[in-house]
């Protein structure tokens, strides 16, 4: 038995859990927008974070990375588990054909889960819906939680797909006016304060009281 996951924010760097294989590649007709609220971990409810989810779109590609864990049905569940609560800020599980890199005409793996939100500002409470550009920076640039603040989920995630060779122009743009905002260099990935080293992708646990972590 095996499970595939698609990673598209935070789990391409931290993913957090044993996995056997892991794939850089694509899925295709989704993008990538920082559309979803964060209000425990890099935000809060007063002032929440924002970080990524999938929208559909035709025509689209999502670069990101697909994790798979093989093993009895008792291993596949402990992973889902584990991803169920650190992404509970997602309501929707997409099934999609993912794409290894330089093979993009013909499925590598299909049958592949995805979290996804549904963009629904009245019935889904984490949707927060597009921003002008420099609304969303700002918003960025001031959000803070107990477990970090909201620019280095952004600037951490524009490091993962520059470092896996696909940077994604959104990001790219969005995290260059984040710099405007805290008046950072733009040759800067991220800020010299927060200098931070990337976890090793087998670490990150989550407490026993689960919170949302930012995907």
């Amino acid at each position: 038995m095996e499970l595939w996951v698609f990673a598209y924010g935070s789990l391409v760097w931290n993913p957090g859990f044993d996995f056997d294989e892991r794939i850089i590649g694509c899925i295709k007709d989704y993008r990538r927008v920082f559309d979803l609220a964060c209000f425990d971990h890099r935000g809060t409810p007063d002032k929440p974070a924002r970080t990524c989810t999938l929208e559909a779109k035709e025509g689209a590609v999502c670069w990101g990375a697909a994790y798979c864990v093989r093993g009895d049905a008792e291993r596949l569940e402990e992973a889902m588990e584990y991803l169920r609560r650190r992404e509970c800020e997602y309501d929707n599980m997409a099934i999609v054909d993912f794409y290894k890199e330089g093979e993009t005409l013909k499925p590598a793996v299909n049958g592949v889960q995805v979290f996804v939100s549904t963009p629904d500002p009245v019935g889904n409470k984490y949707y927060l819906g597009p921003a002008p550009l420099e609304e969303m920076a700002m918003q960025i640039a001031t959000a803070t939680g107990p477990c970090g603040n909201n620019r280095d989920y952004l600037f951490l995630l524009e490091k993962a797909l520059s470092d896996i060779g696909h940077a994604d122009d959104y990001i790219t743009e969005l995290a260059k006016e984040v710099r405007k905002c805290l008046q950072i260099p733009q040759g800067n990935i991220s800020p010299s304060h927060i200098a931070l080293q990337i976890p090793s992708l087998h670490l990150f646990s989550l407490p026993e009281t689960p919170v949302a972590v930012d995907s």
